[in-house]
């Protein structure tokens, strides 16, 4: 995967097996994954001095420190970190959260596979499903939608701010995907390459310079290509937006080709195995968030494809379920997520509704 300088645009080169660098610059490669973070010199120092010296446990520790410029949690603890790195091999995904000190944001990622948000995610790609050879997400996180795409043949590259969050995913999430952590309001070291799929799921919301960022992901789209952005929110919902969110007409103008789809909506298709309908931007409070893709044409029906667990996947029980009725992790997890789910009933298809989810082998 050929990268570009997130300062300047030139071809980064590796000039040692841990390290990308172009003319006076040089970057860090932990773990197989390129660290670009321009707003992180003191840390990408540090990681490269613990490489160079032949110390890349060090380096790895130093990178795992790293957040999100919004976080609010707890900081991490180096003692812990070095437990997670010694450990890394063994512990299972929660744990290693845990050790991350990833607080409320572990919730969401450790029962992500069955919230409604990412059902609707899904729902919209395979909806849109054009059988992309290559795909790109913004905003990976710890790599849901990258595991899905990869399990049945996309070369995938996912992209995140946080250092943690993408080699989670590299290590127990969707291990055959490329990744690289940059900052999405600088130049973008994949700048020049496309893809047959560019999304971005759960996250355009809070992305700074949201026009921009826009103009960017449809960039990166090959001729023929689909965009798909799932989740950005209502600004007229009843009761208040979960996040930051805009007028429908807001979105139009940001997203003027787009095919417009209430969430609600997606996760019905899903559930009945048909097309979901397009809704356009309606401002009707009833709509908490929307989903959009472009270059795409008309929806196909949800027959199987991603929505449904692979072939000869291993379904066990969804863990929210205890003795037949949901258990959240927590009240603001219940609070988001309760009214959606598709799983606290008994009808339909189990694997279809997610009381049986497809969970990493060290979940």
């Amino acid at each position: 995967m050929t990268l570009r300088s997130p300062t300047t645009g030139r071809p980064l080169v590796a000039d040692t097996p841990h390290s990308l660098a172009a003319d006076g610059e040089r970057w860090p490669v932990v773990d197989g994954i390129p660290y670009l973070r321009t707003d992180s010199e003191g840390l990408v120092a540090v990681a490269l001095d613990h490489l160079d010296a032949g110390c890349p446990d060090d380096a790895l520790v130093a990178l795992l420190t790293d957040q999100d410029a919004w976080w609010t949690g707890p900081a991490t603890d180096l003692g812990e970190l070095k437990r997670l790195v010694r450990e890394r091999d063994t512990v299972t995904l929660r744990e290693a959260m845990a050790l991350l000190r990833f607080g409320p944001v572990a919730d969401y990622f450790a029962y992500r596979w069955s919230d409604p948000t990412y059902l609707a995610g899904l729902a919209l790609l395979e909806a849109h499903w054009r059988t992309p050879a290559t795909a790109f997400e913004l905003a990976c996180g710890i790599g849901h939608y990258l595991r899905e795409l990869t399990r049945v043949g996309v070369a995938c590259t996912g992209a995140d701010v946080v250092f943690a969050k993408c080699w989670l995913a590299k290590h127990w999430v969707a291990p055959d995907a490329d990744y690289v952590v940059f900052d999405a309001a600088v130049r973008w070291p994949i700048e020049g390459r496309r893809f047959d799929l560019v999304q971005c799921h759960d996250a355009f919301y809070f992305l700074p310079a949201q026009p921009l960022m826009a103009a960017r992901l449809r960039d990166a789209v090959a001729a023929g290509g689909v965009l798909a952005v799932s989740h950005v929110h209502n600004q007229a919902v009843a009761g208040g937006a979960s996040g930051p969110a805009r007028a429908g007409a807001e979105w139009a103008r940001m997203f003027p080709d787009a095919a417009v789809f209430d969430e609600r909506q997606l996760r019905r298709a899903l559930l009945a195995a048909d097309a979901p309908l397009a809704t356009g931007w309606s401002d009707d409070p009833a709509i908490e968030a929307w989903s959009l893709v472009e270059g795409a044409g008309a929806p196909s029906s949800l027959a199987g494809g991603l929505v449904i667990p692979a072939d000869g996947a291993t379904l066990l029980p969804n863990p929210l379920l205890v003795d037949g009725s949901p258990r959240w992790p927590s009240e603001r997890y219940r609070a988001d997520y309760a009214a959606g789910c598709t799983w606290t009933g008994t009808a339909g298809d189990p694997a279809r509704t997610r009381r049986l989810v497809d969970l990493p082998a060290r979940w």
